[in-house]
């Protein structure tokens, strides 16, 4: 390191010569030519990304400690200083660009770099980059490796809780709501009835399943190939390195991770990955679904559906006084396809695997955590903003029941499924009741035909029929 003839600069050497650095960055040379031959998105690696490299090193400085492969002192400056990075105190200096190698090998010499500055600072001794702070890894292994801490975590502080909480606001609100019938639909076309509780509990039932789904992908992704170093051999790691760096990771994080059995297949694909970015997509898919029937739920105020009114959030439109949209609903479904876009990017950079190695691991590593963060976000704002406050129009959803000619299929049984449908197509062209036109065409009595045709009742399904006429 030499000072520059301008101040702003210091003058740093690597393998390839010499290039100027900011005077004030604790980054070095390697860090610096990524940043200059990467200027593509202006979008740095992801804080859950930096958080799990700094995790990693700082376990690695542990290990290689415990193993008498760093003497004890400059391990414990590696790991505080490594520590330090992971909770964020240093975030500014990793400028590196998402679109960079596709290894992430800048971004993990770019740990390296910050992580052996501090640790020199506050050291009686140089700490190295590589000898040190890298000693017994690669960046082929580090990098999938942070990827998977990275993403188990978000999944397990973030994901799952939002999942959990907009899964028992449902829950609530179908409890608070199981006596009101309303109009089924199948096609966007009138249906049997059905209660707000059961159409919110096919909601919860499908965010249970996308929870388990997600559950059982976290049990692949917690294996870690570190260890494997270059290609997966362990070339120049202890042998022990890889089961000590996952007990480590485990300790640090009070999650559980693994060792990888096949450090081979941990670099090469990344599968575990692509797995959980496919359950992510389908937690899109439920939360797509739930938005988009609460936007038509929602329609109106008189020209649409009009069954539920959300909480009014801000003014709609700038031309239109009194308008209110369902915001947070289209808040969700934007949510939803931006993931399922990632879903298509994460699975095109998992094919990406040539031979030992796969060279998208920052696309992947940026895309599985920004759809992790936007699910877990959006659907706080769903449950607290939209589904917690929502009310029912009553009025509008008991004439839409009373006007409803699909409730004669309770009839079937008694009196057919032709007179059945005379009695449909009636009523809707005339614009009656079902009761009073299947009262003047079947015979039954009114006392028994609103027995039969009590769309609460109907909501629980069986045969009506039976007893006197």
């Amino acid at each position: 390191m030499a000072a520059s003839k301008d101040n702003k600069f210091r003058i740093e050497r690597d393998s390839m010569g010499e290039l100027r650095v900011p005077a004030d960055a604790l980054w070095g040379a390697q860090t610096q030519r990524a940043v200059e031959n990467f200027p593509v998105s202006g979008i740095p690696m992801p804080r859950g990304f930096i958080r799990a490299l700094g995790l990693v090193k700082a376990a690695a400085a542990e290990v290689n400690g415990e193993l008498g492969l760093l003497p004890k002192a400059k391990a414990k400056v590696i790991q505080s200083a490594a520590m330090a990075v992971a909770n964020g105190a240093h975030d500014p200096q990793f400028p590196i660009d998402v679109f960079q190698t596709g290894s992430g090998t800048s971004s993990n010499m770019n740990a390296n770099e910050v992580i052996a500055a501090l640790a020199t600072r506050a050291g009686k001794s140089k700490v190295h980059g590589n000898d040190d702070v890298n000693l017994g890894q690669s960046s082929n292994d580090v990098i999938p490796t942070a990827i998977r801490v990275s993403a188990q975590l978000s999944v397990m502080e973030d994901l799952l809780p939002a999942l959990k909480h907009l899964r028992s606001t449902i829950d609530r609100r179908a409890k608070s709501l199981g006596k009101i019938a309303k109009t089924g639909r199948t096609h966007l076309m009138d249906a049997m009835p059905l209660t707000f509780a059961q159409e919110f509990g096919a909601w919860s039932s499908q965010l249970s399943s996308a929870q388990a789904r997600i559950e059982d992908a976290l049990k692949r992704l917690r294996r870690l190939p570190i260890g494997g170093t270059a290609i997966g051999t362990g070339i120049n790691a202890d042998p022990r390195f890889g089961k000590a760096m996952a007990k480590a990771l485990s300790t640090m994080t009070e999650t559980r991770f693994e060792s990888a059995t096949d450090k081979f297949e941990g670099l090469a694909s990344q599968d575990d990955a692509v797995e959980l970015s496919g359950q992510l997509n389908a937690l899109a898919v439920t939360l797509m679904k739930i938005s988009n029937d609460l936007r038509m739920m929602n329609s109106g105020p008189l020209a649409g559906f009009g069954e539920i009114e959300l909480p009014a959030l801000q003014p709609g439109s700038s031309i239109m006084p009194g308008k209110v949209n369902p915001v947070i609903p289209e808040a969700t479904c934007m949510v939803c396809a931006q993931v399922m876009g990632h879903h298509v990017a994460i699975t095109i950079a998992g094919a990406s695997g040539n031979f030992q190695l796969n060279v998208m691991l920052p696309l992947i590593a940026y895309d599985l955590l920004d759809s992790i963060g936007l699910l877990a976000n959006v659907m706080r704002l769903l449950a607290d903003k939209a589904i917690a406050g929502l009310k029912v129009n009553k009025d509008n959803v008991n004439a839409a029941l009373t006007r409803n000619p699909i409730l004669v299929t309770a009839l079937n049984p008694i009196i057919g499924y032709e007179k059945a449908a005379a009695i449909a197509k009636r009523a809707y062209k005339e614009g009656r009741p079902i009761v009073e036109v299947a009262r003047e065409m079947s015979g039954l009595s009114e006392q028994k035909l609103r027995e039969l045709l009590d769309p609460l009742a109907l909501t629980k399904g069986g045969i009506q029929g039976g007893g006197p006429l």
